[in-house]
């Protein structure tokens, strides 16, 4: 598998990782320096990368990814709950039990295809956000969530970290607050937890990466293509397609399980079908198929959704201060229906610009540019092979 990556690709992971590393310094300039922010941008560049796997490379739009997304968190939680607050039980049990989820689902959903595929992995993540919400309360609890509580039996005894135990009000048990998740004792909070997330967003990439580059990656390409034609060769492609599936699902239970480590609690809000249609979003803003343009598509839209939504007319006013007086107000009037709790009209006028004009996503206008960059090169190589100083030269 890796004698199928070029030199360009080892370079283009090289970039990707100093980029990501670097981040907190680079974003600094747009507000965007924050862990929790930070974290957003690795995690659900995760989920991406996964959901990308599925829909970039075969053409199956699912619209229940955010199932696997709760499986995670939920999985997670109760390891910490049961097991230990180390994140590594968690994160294997998360990805594990997630991948057997999306066995299920996809062995039942991938019978079809087209709108109809995508119409019954919507339908299983409704039920599995109905059942986290009301049939499983025991297990989720409900609408409250579940939660990380360290607790300790007398006020005198001193707490260790990730001291979990079942809260008993009979034997004296008190609870003392919400403990910390660590990887072997380094806490998973603050830029911490943003480098976890980050270093594992890379090797996520990078299996990305290998995927798209081997022969399962072309085949899965080939599905895409044309699924009709392989089939009448003889090529069962189903299973194919569950594989994909599967992995897919994976992907997106490690970032439930990244959610829930760097915010101990899972809810079943993030099961909803709203977040399943974020992650679409995020794969065709940036280019679905491609390896950069998921996690430029998720970065853009948790950029939107923490600083446009974070806007009022105040900064609206010190923004459009260079307005005449007499306009001013009607521009941050119309301006503000666009941003704080109207953030999401922004994000669709964004997108229609770019489905519009960009319908290969942002890595469309990348590759425009790169083009066109490369082609002035040789034109002006050649028009100065062409100039009297070069003709005298070879003279």
């Amino acid at each position: 598998m890796l004698k199928s990556l070029t030199r360009n690709d080892w370079l283009l992971l090289i970039g990707f990782t100093a980029v990501v590393l670097l981040s907190p310094w680079t974003l600094e300039p747009f507000g965007a320096a924050y862990p929790d922010i930070l974290q957003k941008f690795a995690i659900f560049g995760i989920f991406a990368i996964g959901f990308n796997i599925l829909f970039g490379l075969t053409g199956y739009l699912s619209f229940g990814h955010a199932a696997f997304i709760g499986v995670g968190s939920y999985v997670s939680v109760w390891c910490f709950k049961l097991l230990t607050m180390n994140v590594v039980p968690a994160l294997m049990l998360s990805v594990i039990v997630a991948g057997l989820f999306a066995l299920i689902i996809g062995y039942i959903s991938l019978r079809r295809s087209g709108i109809y595929f995508s119409i019954l992995t919507l339908a299983f993540a409704q039920m599995s956000y109905n059942l986290a919400y009301s049939v499983l309360t025991p297990i989720t609890n409900g609408e409250t969530g579940l939660q990380v509580r360290a607790i300790r039996s007398s006020p005198d005894m001193p707490l260790l970290d990730g001291d979990i135990r079942v809260i008993d009000q009979a034997l004296g048990i008190q609870e003392v607050g919400i403990p910390f998740t660590n990887l072997f004792g380094l806490r998973m909070s603050g830029y911490e937890g943003f480098y976890f997330c980050a270093v594992i967003l890379i090797i996520c990439f990078f299996l990305a990466m290998c995927i798209t580059k081997s022969n399962f990656g072309t085949m899965l390409k080939a599905i895409k293509s044309n699924q009709n034609r392989l089939n009448y060769t003889g090529i069962h492609t189903r299973p194919y397609l569950i594989a994909a599936f599967v992995i897919s699902g994976m992907y997106a239970g490690l970032a439930g399980s990244l959610m829930a480590i760097t915010d101990p609690i899972a809810g079943a809000e993030r099961m909803q079908w709203t977040a399943s249609g974020e992650v679409v979003l995020m794969t065709i803003l940036g280019g679905a198929g491609t390896l950069i343009g998921p996690v430029l598509g998720a970065g853009m839209i948790k950029f939107a959704e923490q600083k446009v939504s974070s806007w009022n007319t105040g900064i609206l006013n010190d923004v459009f201060s260079f307005v005449p007086d007499t306009l001013r107000p009607i521009v941050v009037d119309i301006s503000s229906l666009f941003v704080g709790e109207g953030w999401h009209m922004t994000l669709g006028l964004m997108f229609m610009l770019i489905v519009i004009f960009l319908p290969g996503g942002l890595m469309q206008g990348i590759n425009r540019i790169t083009e066109r960059m490369n082609s002035t090169k040789p034109a002006a190589r050649a028009s100065d092979a062409g100039s009297p100083a070069a003709a005298a030269g070879k003279e």
